[in-house]
């Protein structure tokens, strides 16, 4: 059954608070107000998102502000407590295909996986990688997410058509192919762009699990005609997991953005 979900990225501006963390500059515990003040933290969240009709979260990692266990046991209660279903912590940062760094980034994002576990999430998305793809760039990828996944088995490991690597459905396949069962994906319905987006957003929606249901917005509100062809691919294929709603456009007003991509969705499933 599909269900209604919501990326901390689409209100990073409620949230405000990023702590850092990547693989060449590890967390500091240090909150940077890069997009204001807070006027929701992340422990809140889980209410909220309750009486605003939302029953599934999904997290960037750099909206957590302390990978301590007590703060991990503290935040799953409150998702416990609202009703809400941790679909997936979304690890923002890393690269498996690194030219040089490439074990230190899968080690760094191996740490971000036991995270996700002590959470209760159900999934992790991990990048597959920010090199222009080749069969070699390719195969060490589809290595590294195998053996993460292998190494995480309380976990669903996914990777999205996202970065350099997977610019269309071509590589995704390649890609997932090679890594068995043991790695799924989350589509995102706005990363790829040109004539030839809905052709591969086509080709692989019968794969997704999971789904960023991204909405192009401009000064003039959403792009309602290309987000229905976006979402009507994933109905022809069936699709029953969740929809993440993903808003980033120019308006502040984060929570009402979501609703207007909430009616888009409802109208096409339902």
């Amino acid at each position: 059954m599909t269900t209604f979900a919501v990326s901390t990225w689409s209100l990073h501006r409620t949230l405000g608070s990023y702590y850092l963390d990547t693989p060449a500059d590890p967390r500091d515990g240090v909150a940077e107000a890069r997009w204001g003040e807070p006027r929701l933290s992340l422990l809140e969240l889980p209410d909220e998102l309750r009486r605003r009709g939302y029953d599934t979260l999904q997290i960037c990692h750099f909206h957590l502000p302390s990978r301590d266990q007590s703060y991990l046991d503290e935040l799953r209660s409150a998702l416990a407590q609202a009703g809400i279903r941790l679909d997936a912590v979304l690890i923002d940062d890393g690269d498996l295909t690194h030219p040089t760094e490439a074990d230190a980034h899968e080690t760094w994002v191996g740490e971000w996986l036991d995270t996700a576990t002590a959470l209760g999430a159900d999934r992790a998305r991990v990048i597959a990688g920010m090199a222009t793809p080749t069969p070699d760039r390719l195969s060490e990828s589809a290595q590294r997410l195998a053996r993460l996944a292998a190494g995480h088995p309380g976990i669903r490991v996914v990777t999205e058509n996202w970065m350099d690597l997977l610019p269309s459905s071509v590589e995704v396949h390649e890609l997932l192919q090679q890594t068995g069962e043991q790695v799924g994906l989350l589509l995102d319905l706005g990363n790829w762009r040109g004539a030839t987006k809905y052709t591969h957003l086509a080709s692989v929606s019968a794969l997704a699990e999971t789904c960023h249901a991204k909405c192009g917005f401009s000064a003039t509100g959403p792009d309602a005609e290309d987000f229905r062809h976006c979402l009507e691919l994933l109905r022809a294929a069936d699709y029953a997991g969740p929809l993440a709603l993903i808003y980033d456009g120019p308006d502040d007003d984060e929570w009402a953005m979501l609703e207007r991509e909430k009616e888009i969705v409802q109208s096409v499933f339902g």
